[in-house]
């Protein structure tokens, strides 16, 4: 094959790549919005329902909000991460900035290494984002991973402890609470029913908590 043609050769799912070719074709490919590498392996999700972008928005809003009263700490939604031999696509994505003590930074276009919280809109269980996209971000050393399965109305909130990820369970009103993050709150029955206003109004109470307080002021010691 002449090399011109090499080139551009086009992504397609299943494809075995290393992460420099997966990138080198995907960024031939700017229609291309959505291209995963996971363990070498290319992954191209089917579009998205309409549950799925709504799900996202609220969960996008409630990061958001949490980084405006959280200096030193930022977000952001279907970038890629370079991440051990991978280049994963997180939903959603809350980091710690490198100036403030974070354990990832950027390079270029991209974040290097891996955020301190993940969040995966999942059609179901069966689904590779709780397969071999959760070993990765195991591995990988994302703190805490939320995997929320629209199909069973379930979300799996894993804390990664000794290298292992663990479950974590919500308070008796159904609230999850981050370690990682203090006083970021969700509120799992708010979500289901699509209420940003008491998403918001929960999360609010954990941004009032002493923990938050803290927290803002450990960040605040750590900038260089």
């Amino acid at each position: 094959m002449p090399i011109a043609e090499r080139a551009i050769e086009r992504l397609r799912a299943g494809q075995r790549l290393n992460v420099h070719e997966f990138l080198r074709r995907w960024e031939a490919m700017p229609e291309l919005k959505f291209a995963e590498l996971i363990d070498g392996v290319v992954y191209m999700p089917s579009p998205q329902t309409s549950d799925h972008g709504r799900a996202e928005f609220r969960i996008e809003t409630w990061l958001g909000t949490y980084i405006a009263k959280t200096p030193g700490c930022d977000g952001g939604s279907q970038s890629t991460w370079l991440m051990l031999e991978s280049a994963p696509q997180p939903d959603c994505y809350l980091w710690v900035e490198p100036e403030y003590g974070g354990q990832s930074t950027t390079q270029g276009k991209y974040h290097i290494g891996a955020p301190e919280l993940a969040t995966e809109i999942c059609f179901s269980s069966a689904t590779h984002d709780l397969g071999v996209k959760k070993t990765l971000y195991q591995n990988a050393g994302v703190c805490e991973y939320i995997a929320i399965l629209m199909l069973e109305e379930e979300i799996r909130w894993h804390r990664l402890v000794k290298g292992r990820y663990e479950l974590c369970r919500p308070t008796s009103k159904g609230i999850y609470r981050s370690r990682v993050f203090p006083g970021l709150w969700l509120d799992g029955q708010a979500l289901w029913k699509y209420d940003l206003a008491g998403l918001l109004r929960t999360l609010e109470r954990g941004l009032r908590s002493a923990e938050h307080s803290a927290f803002v002021k450990k960040l605040g010691s750590r900038k260089n």
